[in-house]
């Protein structure tokens, strides 16, 4: 099997951060994503314009879920092609205009999978066409204590912001994050319904999602990818695509930032992806199970019959 990294890091002897303060902090920027306000696009518009939108990983140009893309399109190792309008990866559903509405509903959805915390739900529930089943998988649920208050609180005194997220802590937080994506029970408990879901046909065609679309959703998205056998920067590739349709959103937001002499990097670090945050996903995957599919038989229980199954349904070759 192809190495899931470039450069698999290798963890100090120290006991390392403090892994309730790790979980808090997800949930705390998750939360804080979601009550921030976010530039609306107009209607027929969306926050980034692809050159190719039929390429695969492209957002499908819906403006009030401008990262809602297609995880069909792309090319495995062995010259098999993930099948298109199966499953889709999605930033939350809420607000959606009528017109955009109406496009969703073309989509033809069973079933929307979402992957926020309750504090995220409850002020933004999904809106979905008429028929569509919503199923709740709360990734985050097992964390300790917690709200965005501090967060909030940060983003709007950039000076203390820079004290306690800049030189690099926030990135170093949302990479032990990422790996309480792969080790956190409820995480296991929520990407195993997720995944036997999705290799249930008359379930489909489906949607997960998270606020963002780029952290929970990533992972999401990456894992099923991999294990389907697409090439690592391929997967790469398209997990850094969110930067592409979410950034833009936070525009306003992270130029005040910067603007009241806010390090420009924490707000990036915070509102975007970077390569060093799936990587540690990766890593927390290979050093505890070895490989993808172990990771699927082992932690989520979902054995090689059930991974076969996912692949002969996903995949078509040439």
């Amino acid at each position: 099997m192809e190495n899931l990294m470039t450069s698999k890091r290798t963890r100090s002897a120290d006991p390392g951060p403090n892994p309730v303060r790790i979980v808090t902090l997800g949930v705390m920027i998750s939360l804080t994503l979601a009550g921030l306000p976010a530039c609306q696009s107009e209607p027929g518009t969306s926050a980034a314009t692809d050159a190719h939108p039929s390429a695969p990983g492209r957002s499908l140009g819906i403006a009030s879920v401008p990262n809602l893309r297609d995880l069909g399109g792309y090319e495995t190792r062995d010259g098999a092609t993930v099948v298109r309008g199966l499953v889709y990866r999605s930033n939350q559903l809420a607000p959606i205009n009528s017109s955009d509405m109406e496009k969703l509903a073309e989509l033809g959805l069973e079933n929307d999978y979402d992957l926020r915390t309750e504090g995220e739900r409850t002020p933004l529930p999904d809106q979905l066409p008429p028929g569509v089943n919503n199923v709740w998988l709360n990734v985050l649920a097992d964390h300790s204590g917690a709200g965005p208050a501090q967060l909030l609180t940060l983003m709007q005194d950039p000076t203390q912001a820079n004290v306690s997220l800049g030189g690099g802590k926030i990135e170093s937080d949302f990479e032990e994050s990422y790996r309480q994506f792969v080790s956190l029970p409820s995480a296991k408990t929520a990407y195993r319904e997720l995944y036997l879901s999705l290799g249930d046909h008359s379930k489909l065609p489906a949607l997960f999602h998270c606020t963002t679309g780029k952290d929970r959703t990533g992972w999401a998205a990456a894992a099923l990818l991999t294990l389907l056998g697409v090439p690592q920067a391929t997967v790469m590739e398209d997990y850094l695509r969110s930067n592409d349709y979410i950034l833009p959103l936070y525009k306003e937001v992270i130029d005040a930032f910067v603007a009241g002499g806010g390090e420009p990097s924490i707000p990036q670090a915070i509102f975007g992806v970077k390569v060093e945050y799936l990587e540690a996903s990766l890593d927390e995957m290979q050093t505890n199970y070895g490989t993808i599919e172990n990771y699927f038989s082992e932690a989520l229980g979902i054995d090689a019959t059930a991974q076969r199954a996912l692949r002969d349904l996903y995949l078509r070759q040439k």
